[in-house]
């Protein structure tokens, strides 16, 4: 299938060529005709998949008939990153159309945000908190939303939002088409599917595990030795962009200094960062300003940026759904890519928790040439020949050239 098959509106049509987008992934490929026809949906697709193109064009061939100026689809997403993403697709994907899409949540003054519902949109993408307090203040009319979207179900249940969700359900229309999608499939997620879906269709694509173009390589470590380790790494790799989780604030942005020290073009993205401040991090990466970006999980899921090479585990995540959707950063939309994690001794348990969901043991490697000072944990397995851990180079994606030179520094 490519997208003329689905016989999308010219002016959408447009918008996939602007986006360079070719051919549908699995899970745009499976779920647009559905959407298209008008179903309800329960999606579960792992993060890095396609889903946003593949609920956007279909709620954006709708916008292409019918009145303008209300709002007509409604997204909810659990995060402000993942809210601001998803506005940038339907403006880019929308671009030639007349629809119009406002960004709504929290961290940032209501004022622009007012302005654009009082001037009308079509699609508002929204983090729960915010979109209550316009809906309280009367700044925004929900009912005529003809499209309800729940994006990263998961996230928003273990966030604490179901209450704010349920809050919102009784502003919009019982009678509209909605979409759930999520990662995993917990109790609580299907309970909340069962009451808020009509006749659903179901479209499953590899969930709860990483992307099969992502390689997975385990480097034992030393606590005391990670950023040392994660120096040299950068120094003998080739790569594009890096993306660096770690578990605190305080150590990603330790971290990020420690690196800009290094003549590394690197931001941080943490949560004591203004709204402002984290955009331009999210926009600097994503535009080539900075080729690291060093985060916490409230990055995880908020990234969508092409040609990030490595995503680099610096302190082990605390579940093997994290550990997903921190690797869906990297080999995004059947691109290749590579998912490194440090381990120190009391990650044991998790690094058997991953290995269960790959299906396969993770490679365990020690980078060639660093000191390790004699660090040798009992649960390391056996390795093979130094040879076979020389740092390999990133190959292409083909959607950016040749991958750049070893330690790629500030000019």
């Amino acid at each position: 299938m490519n997208f003329e098959a689905l016989s999308f509106d010219s002016r959408i049509q447009a918008g996939i060529r602007d986006a360079g987008y070719t051919t549908p992934t699995p899970i745009q490929e499976q779920a647009m005709p559905l959407v298209l026809a008008g179903r309800d949906m329960l999606g579960l697709a792992q993060t890095g998949t396609g889903k946003t193109a593949a609920f956007m064009l279909p709620i954006l061939q709708r916008l292409t008939t019918g009145p303008l100026r209300r709002t007509r689809a409604l997204i909810i997403a659990p995060t402000r990153e993942l809210a601001e993403q998803i506005h940038q697709t339907a403006t880019v994907l929308g671009r030639h159309t007349r629809a119009r899409s406002a960004a709504i949540y929290g961290g940032v003054g209501k004022g622009p945000q007012v302005a654009a519902l009082k001037r009308g949109t079509e699609i508002i993408v929204a983090c729960p908190g915010r979109l209550l307090d316009h809906i309280q203040a009367g700044d925004v009319d929900l009912s005529h939303v003809e499209v309800l979207v729940l994006d990263e179900g998961d996230r928003m249940l273990d966030m604490g939002f179901l209450p704010d969700i349920r809050r919102i359900l009784k502003h919009v229309p019982a009678q509209r088409q909605t979409m759930l999608f999520s990662a995993t499939m917990p109790s609580d997620i299907r309970s909340l599917a069962d009451s808020i879906l009509t006749d659903p269709a179901t479209v499953q694509v590899d969930i709860s595990a990483p992307a099969k173009t992502v390689s997975h390589a385990l480097y034992p470590v030393p606590e005391t030795l990670k950023a040392k380790l994660l120096h040299a790494m950068l120094e003998q790799t080739r790569t594009s962009r890096v993306l660096v989780f770690t578990r605190t604030k305080h150590r990603a942005k330790r971290l990020a200094q420690e690196l800009d020290k290094r003549g590394y073009r690197v931001a941080a993205l943490q949560g004591n960062l203004s709204q402002n401040r984290r955009q331009e991090a999210m926009d600097g990466f994503r535009q080539g300003k900075y080729d690291i970006l060093v985060a916490t999980d409230i990055a995880a899921r908020g990234i969508d940026v092409n040609l990030i090479s490595h995503v680099v585990n610096f302190d082990m995540p605390d579940t093997v759904d994290a550990y997903t959707h921190r690797i869906g950063r990297t080999g995004r939309a059947e691109a290749t890519g590579e998912a490194v994690t440090f381990a120190v001794a009391d990650d044991e348990v998790m690094v058997r928790d991953i290995e269960r969901v790959l299906g396969k043991p993770i490679e365990r490697r020690r980078l060639e040439g660093f000191d390790y000072g004699g660090f040798a944990p009992e649960h390391q397995k056996p390795l093979p020949k130094p040879s076979v851990y020389r740092s390999r180079s990133f190959r292409s994606n083909g959607r950016g050239g040749l991958p750049p030179q070893p330690g790629r520094r500030a000019s």
